[in-house]
C-alpha cells in the first residue's frame, strides 16, 4: 500500500477526527485513570474505539481518504490490532494496516503529543514482548510498580507469574493480556519460570491481604492449591497444559472472579 507524504497527512487527519468521535464517547466513560484525566492510561479502549469506527461505512463516507487504506476490492482495510513495546519504554495498543502501523492514541502517555502517529511499522519502533523479562523491565517503571513472584495463587503463576505492586501498596497478577498468556503457553511455561526464580518474595504485608482476601474463594480449587509457583509451572508442562485451551479458560475465570486491586 504505497501512500505519499500528503496522502500520509490526510489520512492522519481523518484518523484524528475519527479519535475525536471515540473521545466523546470514551471521556465521559473513563474520566480517570490512577488519579490522572482522560486520555491517560486509556489507549486500549481508544484504539478498539476507533478500530469499530474504521470497521462502520459512514467512516469511509464522512472520510474519503480513509479508503486509501483498502486494498482493491475490499469494504474494509484489513486492519490487526496489537499490543507490546513501544521503544521498550512502554506498553502501547496499536492497529497494524499492511506495512503501516497506527496509533490512534499516541497521547496517552503524554498528552501534549499528536493524537494520531501513522508510520511504517519498520520505522516504529514497536514489537511483541518475547520474555517476562522484558515485561518486568517496561512495567517497572512505566507502572511505577514493584514487581514480585506470584506465589499467593500458584497454581495460576504459570500463566501469571508476577504480582505487581503500586505506591499505594494496592496488587494485582500481572499480566492478564491473551499476548502475555500466549507467551507463557507456548515457552511451554519455561518463560514464567524463568521470571518466578529471578523476583522476590512478597513483602508479609501483601502477602497477608492475599490470604484474607483467597479465604473467601475456597470453592475455586485454582486459587487457592499450595504449593511451589515453580512447581506448578512444571506440573503443567509435563501434562502439556501449554496445550490445553479449555485450562487456559478455566485459568482465565478464576483470576476473573480476583478484585482489580488487592
Amino acid at each position: 500500500m504505497e501512500i505519499s507524504s500528503h496522502q500520509l497527512n490526510l489520512l492522519c487527519g481523518a484518523l484524528a477526527q475519527l479519535r475525536l468521535q471515540a473521545d466523546l464517547i470514551l471521556a465521559p466513560k473513563y474520566p480517570t485513570f490512577a488519579g490522572k484525566p482522560y486520555p491517560l492510561g486509556r489507549c486500549k479502549e481508544i484504539r478498539d474505539e476507533v478500530y469499530l469506527l474504521l470497521k462502520d461505512q459512514n467512516s469511509y463516507k464522512k472520510h474519503p481518504v480513509l479508503n486509501l487504506l483498502k486494498t482493491q476490492g475490499q469494504a474494509y482495510p484489513n486492519i490487526k490490532k496489537v499490543w507490546g513495546s513501544l521503544r521498550d519504554e512502554y506498553f502501547q495498543n496499536a492497529m497494524i494496516i499492511e506495512q503501516w502501523y497506527i496509533d490512534v492514541a499516541n497521547d496517552t502517555v503524554d498528552a501534549n503529543k499528536p493524537r494520531v502517529e501513522m508510520v511504517l511499522s519498520s520505522h516504529a519502533g514497536f514489537g511483541p514482548i518475547t520474555s517476562f523479562t522484558q515485561f518486568a523491565n517496561i512495567a517497572r517503571p512505566y507502572w511505577q510498580v514493584d514487581l514480585y513472584r506470584n506465589d499467593v495463587c500458584p497454581a495460576l503463576a504459570p500463566f501469571l507469574p508476577i504480582v505487581c505492586v503500586g505506591k499505594n501498596n494496592v496488587s494485582w497478577l500481572a499480566a492478564a493480556n491473551d499476548d502475555m498468556l500466549n507467551l507463557a503457553m507456548q515457552s511451554e511455561f519455561k518463560a514464567s519460570e524463568d521470571i518466578l526464580n529471578n523476583l522476590p518474595q512478597l513483602p508479609m504485608n501483601i502477602r497477608n491481604k492475599w490470604q484474607a482476601l483467597l479465604t473467601k474463594h475456597a470453592a475455586t480449587q485454582l486459587l487457592t492449591s499450595e504449593g511451589q509457583a515453580v512447581t506448578f509451572c512444571q506440573k503443567y508442562r509435563a501434562q502439556s497444559l501449554h496445550l490445553d485451551l479449555s485450562f487456559r479458560d478455566n485459568i482465565v475465570i478464576a483470576y476473573s472472579q480476583l478484585p482489580k486491586g488487592v
